[in-house]
């Protein structure tokens, strides 16, 4: 990419990123959908990001919005780690995400500390903390992200904590950010996946909780970005994610099966 085209891409989703806050959870088997179709050019949905360093698979590229890569884990085949730092430069992210979920992958804090000392800090971008789930299980969790910023002794360079929630009330997501923020004030937040848990009402439930939660996050001033799971459509995520859609169902899905925007879909713009 030209350094001219890169400059006005880190321009648009900066600029946009201070209008919206809502992104795209972008799998790696969304190759048949374009995720501009959810980008209305209004600002309200700015960035993307497909859990890898590589580019969103798609029809339309990142679909005009601002591309964020994950070094999901410590080192995989599809994103190693020893490539993290020369495909930023070639791509132009602005901001990183790390970990996906360690504190429920056997990577203790410690280890992330390290890790992330390693190959995030040296990044000259916004960095997340690793995506943490929301256990309450002793270790894991909010818990788990403690330990690690303590293992760290203040060198693990963040602008956010990333969070991920997944349970079955507006009021019990609305709790857990407004804990994570009050025990972690000195962090902006990320929220990279959340949704109801396979709720009984399926789609309309989901997009009941999706209305309330993001008029509620939109006016969160320490909330920066936020991707509801997931930018996908049902009969993909089934194909490819059957534990996923086991666990979540099939109706938070953002895309309809010949990929306009669903239910869920219409409320991001």
């Amino acid at each position: 990419m030209k350094s001219t085209t890169l400059a006005l891409t880190l321009t648009f989703f900066v600029t946009a990123a201070s209008a919206g806050k809502r992104g795209l959870a972008w799998p790696w088997y969304n190759s048949p959908l374009d995720p501009g179709v959810l980008n209305n050019g209004q600002g309200q949905v700015v960035a993307i990001y497909d859990w890898e360093t590589y580019s969103p698979p798609s029809t339309n590229g990142a679909g005009g919005l601002g591309f964020i890569g994950m070094q999901r884990c410590m080192d995989c085949d599809s994103s190693p780690v020893a490539q993290l730092a020369s495909r930023q430069q070639s791509q132009g992210w602005a901001t990183v995400f790390s970990l996906n979920e360690p504190d429920v992958n056997g990577i203790s804090a410690s280890d992330a500390a390290n890790w992330y000392k390693t190959y995030i800090n040296p990044l000259a971008i916004k960095k997340a903390l690793p995506a943490v789930t929301s256990s309450t299980s002793s270790g894991q969790g909010l818990s788990w992200l403690a330990s690690m910023i303590s293992a760290c002794g203040g060198g693990c360079y963040a602008d956010y904590i990333n969070l991920h929630w997944y349970g079955n009330s507006f009021s019990d997501f609305q709790s857990h950010v407004v804990n994570a923020h009050n025990q972690f004030p000195q962090y902006s937040i990320v929220i990279s996946e959340f949704a109801l848990q396979n709720p009984s009402g399926g789609q309309s439930a989901q997009v009941a909780f999706f209305k309330q939660a993001f008029t509620w996050l939109d006016a969160q001033s320490y909330v920066t970005l936020y991707f509801p799971f997931v930018a996908t459509s049902p009969a993909l995520l089934q194909a490819n994610d059957a534990a996923g859609a086991s666990y979540v169902g099939t109706g938070s899905t953002l895309y309809n099966n010949d990929g306009s925007p669903s239910a869920v879909g219409n409320l991001m713009y």
